[in-house]
């Protein structure tokens, strides 16, 4: 889950898949008054954690002490993108926070499914719901998320 998350992210970025796992692991010891309902419920917190922890990194990347977003570009990098990355992660977020306050149930879907890794299956399982539902909502918040970070 970790190598995914690493890997959708920018180019030239310092944090490791292990890193990731490591600040979610320090993040987790940390938790004892959540119950555990099982595998698929760990692996949502771990990926709720997870998009915290890089959406962070994003931000942390864009303040003015650590460069405001610029980015050092070497000649053989002249087409990297690394920082639109980081803006299309903090879009992301953004969107998925108005989604969460318009309709949580998709937003949990879409944090599950994309940042989770989790499948349809699995995600039905954790919210309790119908595969038929987590479909539905995959499709309806994926189209929403789109128009959103379109618009900015």
């Amino acid at each position: 889950m970790a190598a995914g998350f690493v890997k959708r992210e920018r180019e030239g970025q310092t944090l490791q898949a292990t890193d990731l796992v490591h600040e979610v692991y320090l993040r987790l010891i940390d938790v004892k008054t959540v119950p555990l309902r099982g595998r698929s419920h760990f692996f949502a917190m771990c990926a709720q954690m997870m998009r915290r922890i890089l959406v962070d990194a994003a931000r942390k990347r864009a303040t003015g002490k650590h460069g405001g977003g610029a980015s050092r570009i070497e000649l053989s990098d002249v087409s990297n993108l690394s920082v639109r990355k980081d803006r299309d992660l903090l879009v992301l977020n953004d969107a998925l926070e108005v989604l969460k306050g318009n309709d949580p149930r998709k937003a949990e879907v879409v944090e599950l499914r994309y940042f989770g890794g989790l499948s349809v299956e699995e995600t039905a399982e954790v919210l309790h719901i119908s595969e038929g539902t987590v479909t539905r909502d995959w499709r309806m918040a994926r189209g929403w998320l789109l128009t959103q970070i379109a618009k900015a």
